[in-house]
């Protein structure tokens, strides 16, 4: 017999979550197949059998919390691969449930051979079995309840242990409260302050991922001096560049000449003249970064994710836009690595692919300043006293760390931004 354990995933990453197994008990796999799916709070990784064998029993269950070097699962290398093995098992746990019982307590009630009938019966029928594992369904008859009767959390429906518990001690919690009833149609509290309604609501677990989010971003705006200044940009010269170059681009580098590649070499040339915001405080130090690793936010499923373009300023403008395509893809298909998504030293974010017209991005902790990008709005535009002309105008938003970086020097680095975009040309030589 051989354990599965969870593998070493990164210096800053000690557990994960099981987001679902691949394989089930009684499967064949062979060496390096993967047989779950770890969802950590940046990627999800994929745990992989170490040997040939079959899945002989899973000692944790999908949405369990599990550590770094934890056992999830045996695997015995000698098994033949059997669909009935799960039924097997569960029958033999059955057996082994009835006499702790009986050791326990004899001779047994009335009451409790009806629960262990019931547990045979579920054996016996799998249509209306409900789901749950095997270690579920033996915490079940260890604690007297029915699976048929327990409110299951996770969206597939599967009953988890956590769940078998709570309705365990359900009406224990739910007996003092009674006095204290509100009258129909208020919300009331339960024991763990949760809100209920009378109309219909559903709960859905946060992913281990969403609460990693949730938590940086509150912390970014608790830790930092966080202000965020403003600016607009006229796109005229960059529409017209990829206009009269788009066609001649995209044959000599097979992709498109899109706008980040602008916006990520105007950045770099404006950090190389305000390095304060290519930088972060650690401790009582200002650590100045010499490298231009530049976040670009990407909107993925389970939330926004940013992958690093590393030495974005030493890359020509087509490796740029490859660059991003591919990360792009790799966020959207779950397949960014953990080296993708740290160590970057200023962050991009382009609110306006989702049509955002303005606002105030929060900081990429422990970054120090984060640009935002956003719709592209044709708006009329004063071009002398006596002239108006409709102009591609784009709100441009720096959002910084006021401990290290002033208001001047926020404002002077996103001035710059805009006349390197409103040149382009200038870029070739500044970025």
């Amino acid at each position: 017999m051989s354990d599965i354990k969870v593998p070493e995933l990164a210096e800053s990453i000690s557990e994960g979550t099981i987001s679902e197994w691949l394989v089930n008990v009684g499967d064949k796999v062979s060496k390096g197949d993967p047989v779950c799916e770890l969802e950590t709070d940046k990627v999800n990784v994929e745990v992989s059998a170490e040997i040939d064998g079959v899945i002989e029993e899973f000692l944790k269950e999908a949405g369990d919390t599990v550590e770094v070097g934890e056992t999830i699962a045996k695997l015995n290398e000698n098994g033949e691969a059997s669909s009935a093995k799960s039924e097997e098992s569960g029958k033999e746990e059955s057996k082994d449930a009835s006499k702790e019982d009986k050791k326990e307590e004899a001779p047994s009630t009335k009451e409790e051979q009806k629960e262990e009938n019931e547990a045979a019966e579920e054996d016996r029928d799998d249509t209306d079995r409900p789901m749950a594992s095997p270690a579920t369904r033996k915490l079940a008859r260890k604690l007297g309840v029915d699976l048929n009767k327990v409110k299951a959390t996770d969206p597939l429906g599967r009953v988890r242990s956590e769940d078998v518990r709570a309705h365990a001690e359900g009406p224990k919690s739910e007996q003092p409260s009674a006095p204290k009833q509100e009258s129909k149609g208020k919300q009331t509290t339960s024991s763990s302050d949760q809100q209920q309604y009378e109309k219909p609501v559903e709960r859905v677990k946060m992913s281990r991922r969403r609460q990693t989010i949730a938590k940086r971003l509150v912390e970014a705006q608790q830790t930092a001096a966080m202000l965020t200044t403003y600016n607009e940009v006229d796109l005229t010269a960059i529409n017209e560049l990829r206009e009269r170059r788009k066609e001649q681009f995209l044959e000599q580098n097979d992709v498109k000449l899109g706008y980040m590649s602008f916006y990520t070499k105007a950045v770099v040339a404006a950090l190389k003249k305000f390095p304060r915001l290519n930088a972060e405080i650690q401790g009582d130090e200002i650590v100045l970064k010499k490298f231009y690793d530049i976040g670009i936010a990407v909107g993925a499923e389970e939330g926004l994710v940013v992958p690093v373009v590393r030495d974005a300023d030493k890359l020509s403008f087509a490796s740029i836009e490859k660059e991003i395509k591919n990360l792009a893809q790799k966020a959207r298909n779950k397949k960014l690595t953990l080296d993708e998504l740290q160590g970057g030293s200023f962050t991009i974010t382009n609110g306006g692919v989702f049509g955002s017209l303005m606002s105030s991005p929060i900081l990429n902790a422990p970054q120090v300043g984060i640009l935002g990008m956003h719709k592209i709005q044709w708006r009329p535009v004063a071009i002398d006293k006596e002239r108006m002309e409709n102009r591609p105008m784009m709100y441009i938003a720096l959002s910084y760390d006021h401990r290290i970086v002033d208001g001047s020097e926020a404002v002077s680095f996103l001035v710059k931004v805009k006349e390197l975009l409103e040149d382009p040309e200038s870029l070739l030589l500044e970025g």
